[in-house]
């Protein structure tokens, strides 16, 4: 592990001289945990040219040191020493960057009060467009990730009943996926029936499943923080013409698209692969905005998959492909796998079946 932390830390240093940036201090926990290995928050990372200084207090002090690697672990007395001041003792000279979409205004304003005579600039995107190309260890993260998923939803289907409320099927799903290993959940499960199933992202209710309701679930687990997303629609019994019309489509959508996902490819076009199978069905009023995005240590992170997002896929990237279909008062339909980009083509991530009709 003390190679790949090394490495990112390298890239990271070579970024930052490109851009004549001497030092960088980084707020956000998850690129914190990218650079130096610390899974905590109450931290904050200050990377120089010869050093990587991870700042935490007593909480967090012992577990940062076994945790970080090619850091040195600063223990600040929060009720002597403010942060300025902390980061000021450790500074060297030249520009320093700053990770500007985490840091919120007050502790900015403080620590920039210890650093007035330093010349500061804000650094936007640096840290993310490096974790957006998955290295070899990661990317096994995010495959155990799904792996815990796919064996947690074929236990919770065999739990579908008529009756059964949305809320104990989401319960029974999150509880299985910690059992099985998965450090939390990648986000707070969307589990959804019947005329519901038409909200993107609505929450589990108390409301129960009918024969013939569409069931929509959309859920991860997490391993050493990387997390899957994937979503699957069922009907419960035989579907409706038009439910049947709904899945046949967005089926077809991702398909169009997975068919063009490999390194090279613009991500627009792929959004308009999707869509054209979408909107040729008369569903364009109806059809989700944007085809996915990528997913790691962030649910949504680089790249974006939509119509207006300038990104060519690279190798390495680890992106969803779920388009969907959502019509008030009737349900929603979406697919949603995660895969890997590669030189020629895709890998599949999630390999939960996709077939619709649940058995009453």
């Amino acid at each position: 592990m003390n190679a790949i932390y090394l490495r990112r830390q390298q890239q990271i240093k070579q970024q930052l001289k490109a851009q004549e940036i001497d030092n960088l201090l980084v707020f956000g926990f998850e690129n914190i945990r990218y650079l130096s290995g610390f899974s905590g928050n109450a931290a904050y990372l200050l990377v120089t040219p010869q050093n990587n200084y991870l700042i935490t207090d007593y909480r967090y002090f012992e577990r940062a040191k076994d945790e970080s690697y090619q850091c040195e672990v600063i223990c600040r007395d929060r009720d002597t020493q403010t942060l300025g001041e902390c980061i000021k003792q450790l500074l060297p000279a030249g520009v320093t960057g700053f990770d500007a979409a985490y840091v919120t205004v007050p502790v900015w304003q403080e620590i920039r009060s210890q650093l007035q005579h330093v010349q500061v600039s804000p650094v936007l995107g640096l840290i993310e467009a490096q974790r957006a190309i998955k290295d070899e260890w990661e990317t096994n993260c995010i495959k155990k990730a799904a792996a815990i998923a796919d064996i947690a939803l074929a236990d919770m289907l065999n739990q579908v009943s008529v009756g059964v409320t949305e809320k104990e099927l989401a319960t029974e799903l999150d509880y299985k996926m910690k059992k099985l290993g998965s450090d939390g959940v990648s986000f707070e499960t969307i589990l959804l029936f019947a005329k519901r199933s038409a909200l993107p992202h609505g929450k589990p209710s108390d409301a129960k499943l009918n024969h013939q309701d569409l069931l929509l679930v959309d859920f991860g687990a997490v391993v050493n923080g990387y997390r899957s997303d994937m979503t699957r629609t069922y009907v419960f019994g035989e579907p409706t013409t038009v439910q049947q019309q709904m899945f046949d489509t967005v089926l077809s959508a991702q398909q169009a698209a997975l068919a063009k996902v490999k390194a090279g490819v613009d991500c627009k076009y792929l959004n308009h692969c999707s869509d054209e199978v979408l909107f040729s069905a008369g569903y364009q009023d109806y059809a989700g905005k944007g085809l996915g995005h990528g997913v790691g240590l962030f649910l949504h992170e680089v790249p974006f998959i939509n119509s207006k997002t300038d990104y060519t896929l690279r190798a390495g990237n680890v992106i969803t492909i779920e388009p969907g279909v959502y019509l008030p008062h009737l349900g929603g339909v979406r697919i949603e796998d995660d895969i890997l980009v590669t030189e020629t083509g895709f890998e599949y991530l999630t390999n939960a079946p996709k077939s619709f009709i649940l058995p009453c």
